[in-house]
C-alpha cells in the first residue's frame, strides 16, 4: 500500500510538472533518414573484416564537416550487481588489439571494468544516419603507452587529470578550482605533469561488431560481424567473411 501511495504521489508530481512546460509531441518526433535506393547491403561491404569496414565509415566520418566528433564513443560497463552505465569517451587508437581509450582507472567505469571485462562501444554519426556497435573485452594497454599518450596531451589536461580524483565527491566547484590552480604555479616551470598512477589506457577487442545504417521507411540495414562463440552461434545465413570473421544480415 505504501508503495501504491508513493507511486500516485510520483505521478501528481509528474502532472504538476507538465502543466508548468511547454507542451512537447515527443511521440511525433520523427525525422528522415536514408533513401530506400541507398541501402546497405552485402553488396556494399567493401571489406570481410569489420576492422577494415570500421575504418572506411570512420574516415568518412571524419572528413564530414557535419560531424563534428567522430572519434566520440558510448562505453557501456555493467558493475557487480549487474547494473549498467553510459559515459561517453574518446577513441584514441584503433590497431590488431581493438578500440583503445584513456581514462582514471578509479572511476566507476574503471571499477567496473576491473570486475567485469566485458564492454560494449557505441559510434552514431547523426549526419551520416549510421551507428557502429561493439561488444568485447577490455584490457589495460602498456603502461608505457599510457604515459607516451599523457605526455601528448595539452598541459592544462594533464593538470585536470593529475588534480581530480575521478568520480569522488568533491565539496565544491571553487574547491576543485583551487586544487587545479595550485597545480598550475607547482607546475609552471615545467614542460610536462607527471602522469597519475591511475591514468591508464584500455583496449577493447571486439567479439562482435554491427553496422547499422537508417532509413526513412525504418527498414534499417543491420550487418553484424561476429567471431562464433557460445553467446553468438552461427546462424543458417552466416557467410564466411576474413580472418576468421562471418557476417550476416539482421532485420530492423
Amino acid at each position: 500500500m505504501r508503495s501504491f501511495c508513493r507511486l500516485n504521489s510520483l505521478i501528481r508530481s509528474a502532472s504538476r510538472l507538465n502543466r508548468g512546460m511547454p507542451y512537447l509531441d515527443i511521440k511525433s518526433m520523427r525525422i528522415p533518414y536514408r533513401k530506400e535506393v541507398d541501402r546497405f547491403t552485402d553488396f556494399s561491404l567493401k571489406f570481410k573484416n569489420p576492422f577494415l569496414q570500421f575504418k572506411q565509415w570512420f574516415e568518412e566520418a571524419v572528413t564530414c564537416p557535419d560531424v563534428f566528433e567522430a572519434n566520440a564513443m558510448v562505453l557501456s560497463t555493467v558493475s557487480r550487481e549487474g547494473r549498467p552505465s553510459s559515459r561517453f569517451v574518446l577513441l584514441k587508437g584503433l590497431d590488431e588489439r581493438g578500440f583503445q581509450f584513456f581514462t582514471n582507472a578509479s572511476s566507476q567505469k574503471g571499477k567496473e571494468m576491473e570486475t567485469n571485462k566485458h564492454v560494449s562501444l557505441l559510434f552514431y554519426w547523426e549526419p551520416l544516419k549510421r551507428q557502429v556497435r561493439i561488444n568485447g573485452e577490455a584490457t589495460l594497454l602498456p603502461e608505457e603507452e599510457a604515459v607516451s599518450y599523457f605526455s601528448s596531451r595539452p598541459k592544462s589536461s594533464q593538470i585536470a587529470a593529475f588534480v581530480s580524483d575521478q568520480s569522488a565527491p568533491v565539496c565544491s566547484d571553487a574547491a576543485l578550482l583551487s586544487e587545479f590552480k595550485k597545480a598550475e604555479k607547482e607546475f609552471d616551470s615545467t614542460s610536462t605533469v607527471p602522469k597519475p598512477k591511475s591514468w591508464v589506457g584500455y583496449s577493447v577487442m571486439p567479439d562482435s561488431v554491427e553496422f547499422w545504417q537508417g532509413q526513412t521507411n525504418r527498414l534499417h540495414d543491420r550487418i553484424l560481424f561476429f567471431r562464433p562463440n557460445s553467446s553468438t552461434p552461427m546462424s543458417e545465413f552466416a557467410k564466411p567473411g576474413d580472418d576468421g570473421w562471418y557476417y550476416e544480415r539482421l532485420a530492423p
